[in-house]
């Protein structure tokens, strides 16, 4: 392949790729409720899957454990580190209000 042939593929694969960046920030703008198409983000991690660590709570200074593996980031107890929100299984009963 000679060097305008591959100028040509780069210039293409980069306008492809600022339209996939393109779609998603006008997805974004037009329901921001949804994280990336996901579902909704999780309101505790603000869709990031990620908390403060209980170690960088509640320590003198220093960082790290097992949990966080020194980052003092953990994994959202909410999500389960997907960002997203989980909807709660609710059983809704109903009657026919004759007796």
């Amino acid at each position: 392949m000679g060097p305008i042939v591959i100028t040509q593929l780069a210039t293409g694969l980069s306008v492809l790729a600022g339209a996939v960046v393109v779609k998603q920030v006008i997805d974004q703008i037009q329901n921001p409720m949804m994280g990336s198409g996901r579902g909704p983000r999780c309101p505790r991690c603000n869709g990031s899957g990620r908390v403060s660590c209980i170690c960088s709570r509640w320590s003198d200074g220093d960082v790290g454990c097992r949990t966080c593996a020194g980052s003092g980031r953990m994994a959202c107890n909410s999500c389960g580190g997907t960002g997203t929100g989980r909807p709660i299984p609710v059983q809704v009963s109903a009657s026919n209000g004759s007796r």
